[in-house]
């Protein structure tokens, strides 16, 4: 379906109700110096810091996460090969560290969805020693696309001067991935740069259960030896004491609601499917530039894996930048079908559902108010 088809926009309606807007009918193009000047943050995550923090104190691994973390950011306060600030990379003494040290050069936080891991990772960012320009925060989509964007050698060279380089939702989904990022955060550790990452997989077993993992251990041993691993354990803070996500509502109120929310948009779900493939994944987060309002009627399940995937990146960047979600048709935890939610990729649906059903809740004010 083409990007100006009529049924990827509803027919307007009479009268002074605001203009809807179409993620359809929008094909963003985002230049490289961007991608670079957006590798912080995203705006969910912006007051963010250690003390904002609420440990769950029947999780003893929580308190446990910061303590550790806040000791990491206190040890990047010098250039690389001094040592770092108070006691360095994971305790090593002032002026002890080896320019490329043998042990972990970064932190990586394990869990499950909802823990609070890029509340975390965030807060380490913020809490770094650096001005804001030596030190990136990415996911891991975003940091692959800037590698497309500006070509391996020159990632390298923008990124070697950063004290810190934090990656979210750190998941090797095919073989190219895993050699580009191993070469790459290699390169990146031998110019002192510190690393952290989140994911829902342990270091060691990324890449298993969605490519020939075994043929590529080398890479992924590789990527490991990294990092020390941090296990968070909680259940998902997003719906702890919470009621239950809002039931779908009916086509005409989301249309109703989309067209009483200035700054809404309003598209049919598989119209939109359908352009996320048209759309590259780095430029989803352009494709929802001044919204205030994601509208979707007609949710269904998705229909393959590669359509899930687009939208669990989509679902991401909604979430980061604190965009409702107002739909119609199935509820979101019906998504993804049932083998999905038992392959390879099961922790990035539920990571996605998960978000969603947290916008959805956010989403419910815009229809007592339309």
């Amino acid at each position: 379906m083409s990007s100006s088809s009529p049924a990827s926009v509803p027919a307007p309606i009479t009268g002074t109700a605001p203009a809807t807007v179409s993620l359809c009918a929008r094909e963003p193009r985002v230049p490289a110096d961007r991608l670079v000047a957006e590798m912080v943050p995203p705006p969910r995550f912006d007051s963010v810091r250690f003390g904002t923090y609420v440990p769950d104190p029947n999780q003893p691994s929580q308190s446990e996460a910061v303590r550790v973390l806040e000791d990491f950011a206190g040890g990047l306060g010098e250039a690389p090969g001094t040592g770092g600030g108070r006691r360095g990379f994971f305790g090593m003494g002032r002026g002890r560290a080896p320019k490329t040290p043998a042990g972990p050069r970064g932190v990586y936080l394990d869990g499950g969805y909802g823990v609070g891991k890029t509340h975390l990772l965030a807060s380490l960012w913020h809490a770094t020693p650096a001005e804001p320009s030596r030190k990136a925060f990415g996911t891991f989509v975003e940091l692959t696309n800037l590698v497309g964007a500006l070509g391996f050698q020159q990632t390298v060279q923008t990124l070697s001067g950063h004290r810190l380089l934090c990656i979210d939702e750190f998941e090797l989904d095919d073989p190219g991935d895993t050699v580009l990022v191993s070469s790459l955060l290699a390169r990146l550790v031998e110019a002192g740069v510190a690393l952290a990452a989140t994911s829902n997989t342990l270091p060691g077993k990324l890449g298993e259960g969605r490519f020939a993992a075994a043929d590529f251990l080398r890479e992924i041993q590789g990527l490991s030896a990294h990092f020390r691993a941090l296990r968070i354990d909680g259940e998902d803070y997003r719906h702890r004491g919470l009621p239950e996500a809002p039931a779908p509502y009916s086509d005409e109120q989301v249309t109703r609601a989309a067209r009483a929310t200035e700054g809404a948009s309003l598209d049919d779900f598989a119209a939109l499917l359908d352009h996320l493939a048209r759309v590259h994944p780095s430029r989803y987060g352009a494709l929802t530039d001044g919204l205030t309002a994601v509208c979707l009627t007609g949710v269904h399940p998705v229909p393959d894996q590669s359509t899930a995937l687009r939208l669990v990146v989509l679902a991401d960047r909604l979430y980061d930048r604190e965009v409702p979600v107002l739909a119609s048709g199935l509820p979101f935890d019906r998504l993804f079908g049932e083998e999905m939610l038992k392959g390879g990729y099961r922790k990035k649906y539920f990571r996605a559902i998960s978000r969603l059903t947290a916008l959805a809740r956010d989403a419910a004010r815009l229809v007592d108010t339309a």
